[in-house]
């Protein structure tokens, strides 16, 4: 192999590092901390994340210090999982759990201040919402967005939440940020998120965490139904059952 192949592969292999070591973390990292942590000078730290970052794969936060994934990387992200040959246990666990409580039930992720409906299962029942994979919502009044947040750390969520539109979708949509904090506290005491017809009327939602090899919320398994079907209190009785569904996505997911 020749020096300049050889040098190639040694920065492709720092670059994967890098971006490896930051996601270990839910939290930004700076570029002293993944100098600290990877043992690597800090020019050539600094080299590699001005060519991930030129490349949308990384972003400084406003702070102009701390990294977090670019668009790009996100975007890789969910094109990964969204592979059939990947999706393929995640959907068998997704559809026995529709069929077992016979109504909706989806996997969402967090991308940036937004919720993506990832994976998701209809039922057949006349009254339904069809949100496609792919299908984009507000964090404040969804059951799955705000388990994100209450799960987050506090720096995090206050960040977020500051530069967040508390939109009203209905007349139960919080939209006074000390009440959503208030909301938040129990649903990360519970690690349970509810929806109270909070983004459509007649629709209500819980939600529970899905968790990565180290603890950290990865994405969530939901499910949904309208009111003159199911109230919220019949939900909240299929929480043991949501949660039976989490940890066998956890070992499907590989988040």
């Amino acid at each position: 192999m020749s020096t300049s192949a050889s040098a190639t592969n040694s920065t492709l292999l720092r670059a994967f590092a890098l971006i490896e070591e930051m996601l270990k973390e839910d939290r930004a990292t700076t570029a002293a901390d993944l100098c600290q942590r990877l043992d690597v000078p800090k020019p050539t730290v600094h080299r590699i994340i001005g060519q991930l970052e030129q490349e949308g794969l990384l972003q400084k936060e406003p702070d102009g210090r701390h990294l977090s994934p670019g668009p790009r990387l996100r975007k890789m992200a969910l094109g990964v999982l969204a592979q059939r040959s990947v999706g393929a246990p995640r959907r068998a666990v997704l559809q026995k759990l529709a069929e077992e409580l016979g109504e909706t039930c989806n996997i969402t992720l967090l991308d940036g201040h937004e919720l993506v409906y990832f994976e998701r299962v209809e039922t057949n029942w006349p009254v339904r919402i069809q949100l496609h994979p792919g299908s984009r919502m507000p964090l404040h009044c969804t059951a799955s967005g705000k388990l994100f947040l209450a799960l987050m750390t506090p720096h995090r969520r206050k960040a977020l939440l500051s530069g967040l539109t508390l939109s009203a979708h209905t007349q139960h949509t919080i939209t006074d940020r000390e009440q959503l904090e208030q909301e938040l506290e129990k649903i990360a005491d519970n690690t349970l998120s509810t929806d109270n017809e909070e983004l459509i009327d007649g629709m209500v939602a819980i939600a529970v965490p899905v968790y990565d090899d180290v603890g950290q919320i990865r994405a969530t398994v939901a499910v949904h139904a309208p009111t003159i079907r199911k109230p919220l209190t019949s939900l909240m009785e299929w929480a043991p059952t949501l949660r039976r569904a989490a940890s066998q996505l956890q070992a499907v997911l590989d988040l």
